[in-house]
């Protein structure tokens, strides 16, 4: 008894000491030294913020955001010691942020003069035509070469209004004479950009400007397909003039001359940090000291963010493989910075509640979101606008690259909702919320039709079913079988029978003959063994030879069938066997391995259609909405969405968590626009009529 009442104490003890070492290891962590991150707005620098972050953790510290704030914002913050740091200061451009007796102090380089600017043409363009300067297009017949509204003046792809990169693209205009031939396009940047890039590819030419690092880059490479215009002498706007004599800029790739006369300094980026929280923790200050990011390693994490749709987490997979890919000199910041450093977790973003107007974060997704001649239209811009006159107000849409940008602005009231084709996950409800959701469909199937099948397609799928089916094995075993029959019969016969004549290369012949028509069972009856070990052979070859023609048969049956699958594609139990091409990071690519199925991946679902068209892969599997809108479209007649839509994908209004009442708004809009009718009608005008 006395044993049991000690086991007992012992077993309250220990399940006493469970919960206290918990809450010693959480106190420990939250006593660990904070670190106050900010970020940019623009989210082609989130990638850095992140590689920070996950800097700052191996170091032992614990990493509150990063938040999103403006330039304004952030340096007046960080004089305050309101926030600790971020890795986006630009400069010179942001000296002007700067006050002389602000306690904020720039640390370390990430990327050294690596921040360029300047204006751009396409390099065919430029060589037909001799362009390599912006003083160029002062002649109107230049000029007239990149006019693509026809008011007579070249259309330069430039800055959003307010950018302060648009006062400079002005003042160039204005200095260099060109008011009168160029004209600044200003819009969002991201869908002129994006239609800068498709006219580029479709042969026309170009003229924009651009920054890096910036995603453009990859896509329309300086030196290979666009070249770099010079401007005719150095000059900036007034608070900028300090910087005229860095203009000129050494070893850039697709200018004319080196130094290139760009007309814009380059820039550092660099870390901005509270002087008193780095003399408060040198540790943070000798690591920053160190750190340095290869200006092709943003850019291609730019680019990929772009390509991908950029949600949160993939941003910060991105940081994740850079640490792991370049562990060694990571180790080696790190130990430099505090040798008994220990990592430790990062913590969520707190969230800003929005205020203003309704404003829509919106990204391009046809048939949900369309941007074309500097307007929006789509299924849910439609929509979104349809809910705005409900709550009685007016709409204002700008445009975005990454999903990841469009749940920092809507967190932040930047935006109020965003959307573009969104799914509803798990992962995205944790960061903001979802209105009702605004369509319920899922997956479905791309196929050409039959119509769109000519005789050289059908041809050519034919043979290419043959060279991946077990023909041409069976070929090789037919022609082995033949050639023995017809050795072993001209050896029999040839000296008893004047079928099979002596002389080797008229008797071998014969027998091939021979061999061939016993075989088919055709037997014409003109050449006949009489010996009776020939006629045993025979006996034995039209049995076997039966097997083996008639295995050659149904081999070339099956590839006629192979040849014709895509006609019998009815649903996803058809798909196992077939070529199937997707998008990378999609339903898609979730989805088909799940039923045996090898996908084809592509970055963009034009590469999908283009491999579909070209007979490259035999059906395409991607989301119902967009299938079905290119279907009715630019693919009609060629392609149709075939079987009932799969793998149930519901898209919604993203909304701020800390503004329920919009959200209520929100869906209480919705409901009434379904309950009336508008919904039905505005669904079966982009997507006809429910199936």
């Amino acid at each position: 008894m006395r044993r049991a009442s000690i086991a007992i104490v012992l077993l309250m003890v220990a399940m006493l000491a469970l919960p206290l070492g918990e809450a010693g290891a959480q106190s420990a962590a939250d006593e660990a030294p904070r670190v106050r991150l900010a970020r940019a707005t623009w989210d082609t620098g989130w990638f850095q913020a992140e590689v920070y972050k996950l800097l700052l953790e191996r170091l032992g510290y614990r990493v509150d955001g990063p938040v999103t704030m403006d330039n304004a914002e952030f340096y007046e913050a960080v004089a305050a010691g309101e926030v600790d740091l971020w890795a986006n200061g630009w400069f010179p451009a942001h000296d002007v942020f700067i006050a002389d007796d602000a306690p904020v102090s720039k640390v370390g380089t990430a990327v050294d003069d690596g921040a360029l600017q300047g204006y751009f043409v396409d390099a065919a363009t430029a060589a037909m035509h001799g362009i390599s300067n912006l003083g160029d297009l002062a002649d109107p017949a230049v000029a007239a070469l990149f006019d693509h509204d026809g008011d007579g003046r070249a259309d330069l792809v430039g800055c959003n209004v307010g950018w302060s990169c648009a006062a400079t693209i002005d003042h160039h205009l204005e200095v260099y004479g060109l008011a009168g031939t160029v004209e600044q396009v200003q819009g969002d940047y991201s869908p002129l950009i994006t239609e800068t890039i498709d006219r580029y590819q479709s042969g026309r030419p170009v003229l924009y400007f651009t920054w890096t690092p910036n995603w453009t880059v990859g896509e329309l490479v300086p030196g290979s397909g666009v070249v770099w215009l010079e401007t005719p002498f150095p000059s900036l706007p007034e608070d900028q003039a300090s910087a005229l004599d860095r203009t000129a800029i050494a070893g850039i790739d697709g200018c004319a001359n080196d130094p290139c006369q760009t007309g814009w300094p380059p820039n550092d980026i660099r870390v901005v940090a509270n002087s008193d929280f780095l003399d408060a923790n040198p540790s943070v200050r000798r690591l920053l000291e160190q750190v340095v990011i290869p200006l092709e390693d943003i850019s291609a994490q730019n680019v990929a963010m772009v390509q991908h749709g950029g949600d949160p987490s993939d941003i910060r997979h991105h940081a994740e493989r850079w640490i792991e890919a370049n562990l060694a000199t990571v180790t080696r910041w790190t130990e430099a910075a505090d040798p008994d450093a220990v990592s430790l977790g990062g913590t969520a973003l707190d969230e800003a509640a929005p205020g203003g107007t309704l404003t829509v974060a919106a990204r391009a997704l046809p048939p949900f979101v369309i941007y074309e001649n500097r307007s929006y239209s789509g299924f849910e811009v439609e929509l979104v606008r349809l809910v705005a006159a409900k709550l009685g107000r007016d709409v204002e849409i700008y445009a975005v690259d990454t999903v990841a940008k469009q749940i920092d602005d809507v967190g932040r009231g930047v935006a109020h909702v965003g959307l573009g084709g969104v799914a509803i996950t798990e992962s995205r409800e944790e960061a903001v919320d979802f209105s009702l959701p605004v369509l319920d469909s899922g997956l479905t199937i791309l196929a050409p039709t039959e119509d769109s099948r000519g005789i050289a397609d059908r041809i050519l799928s034919f043979f290419d079913a043959i060279s991946s089916s077990d023909l041409p094995w069976l070929l090789v075993v037919f022609g082995v079988a033949v050639l023995v029959a017809a050795h072993l019969i001209w050896w029999l016969e040839r000296h008893s029978n004047p079928d099979f004549a002596v002389p080797y290369r008229r008797g071998i012949w014969d027998s091939f003959y021979w061999s061939v028509v016993t075989m088919s069972t055709v037997g014409y009856g003109d050449k006949v063994a009489r010996g009776t070990r020939g006629r045993v052979l025979a006996l034995v070859w039209i049995a076997l030879g039966t097997l083996v023609f008639a295995s050659f048969t149904a081999a070339i049956a099956s590839s006629l069938a192979v040849s014709e699958l895509r006609s019998g594609i009815s649903g996803p139990s058809d798909l196992p066997g077939r070529r199937v091409a997707t998008v990378t990071h999609s339903a898609g690519e979730t989805y088909l391995p799940s039923i045996g199925v090898g996908p084809v991946l592509v970055e963009d679902i034009d590469d999908a259609y283009a491999l579909l068209s070209a007979g490259e892969v035999d059906v395409v599997v991607f989301d119902a909405p967009v299938l079905q809108f290119h279907a009715a479209r630019e693919g009609a007649g060629e392609v149709a969405a075939v079987g009932a839509d799969f793998q149930r994908v519901q898209y919604g209004m993203m909304v701020s968590e800390d503004d329920p009442e919009l959200r209520e708004s929100i869906d209480l809009a919705l409901l009434d626009l379904i309950e009336n009718g508008v919904y039905q009608r505005l669904h079966d005008a982009w997507f006809g009529a429910s199936r």
